[in-house]
C-alpha cells in the first residue's frame, strides 16, 4: 500500500499521488471521501483544514487516462 507523508516538505500531495499505482490511488480517494464525511460531521467548517484531494486525484487519473489513450506507458507501481 502507498504511503503519504503529509509533513514532507520536499513533496507536495500531487507529487506523492503520482507515485501511487492506480489501485492505491483509488483506495486513497475512497479513504479521503470517508474522512471528509467524518470530519464534516464532527467539526464545524471553520475549524476544518481542507486539502483539495479530490481535485488532485481526478487530475492525476485524467493525466493517466490521456497518456494511455496516446499509447504512452503509465507506470503502475
Amino acid at each position: 500500500m502507498g504511503k503519504f507523508h503529509l509533513d514532507s516538505e520536499d513533496l507536495s500531495i500531487a507529487d506523492q499521488i503520482k507515485s501511487l499505482s492506480d489501485d492505491e490511488l483509488l483506495d486513497f480517494w475512497e479513504e479521503t471521501q470517508y474522512l471528509e464525511r467524518f470530519l464534516d460531521e464532527e467539526f464545524s467548517p471553520e475549524t476544518a483544514t481542507t486539502v483539495d484531494y479530490e481535485r488532485i486525484i481526478l487530475l492525476e487519473l485524467h493525466v493517466r487516462t490521456c497518456m494511455r489513450s496516446f499509447g504512452a506507458v503509465v507506470p503502475n507501481k
